[in-house]
């Protein structure tokens, strides 16, 4: 019985770091398409840019406009995923139920957990436009202007 329950232990233990691995692959894949998106949303709207800039808009502005947009994208993925994601934690459990496992997929969703995840979300979405949006900042009125 020892020797079982220290198998299932391993198994169990391997599963979730694999599952912790695709959860990292996946939040790294995103926060590159975010500052990819960003950095579209940069080069679309230079001419706009150059206006807020020649009106007088700060580097800094310019900065929390992209920095704040690239958090709601975070923050709209994390609510998104939060969602799925108890979702499929009740499928499971509900999944194992029907098909005779009582209590073998039992899946535990905090509501804290969900909320940090939410919360992380849009820091890493925050943080990946950071670089578009000192792109964004550094630009020179004159030559956002110029540019069609």
């Amino acid at each position: 019985a020892q020797a079982i329950q220290t198998q299932v232990s391993s198994v169990t233990s391997t599963f979730t770091l694999f599952l912790a691995a695709i959860a990292g692959i996946t939040l790294f894949v995103g926060a590159i398409g975010i500052s990819n998106t960003m950095f579209t949303s940069v080069m679309e709207r230079t001419r706009q840019i150059g206006i807020l800039k020649s009106l007088g808009a700060t580097d800094g502005e310019i900065m929390r406009i992209f920095i704040t947009e690239a958090g709601l994208i975070g923050l709209f993925g994390g609510i998104l995923g939060a969602l799925l994601g108890v979702s499929v934690a009740g499928l499971i459990s509900e999944l194992g139920v029907r098909i005779g496992f009582q209590g073998a997929f039992t899946t535990a969703v905090s509501l804290e957990l969900v909320i940090f995840s939410v919360l992380f979300s849009v820091i890493v979405g925050a943080l990946s436009g950071f670089f578009p949006a000192r792109r964004a900042a550094n630009m020179q009125p004159v030559e956002a202007l110029r540019y069609e």
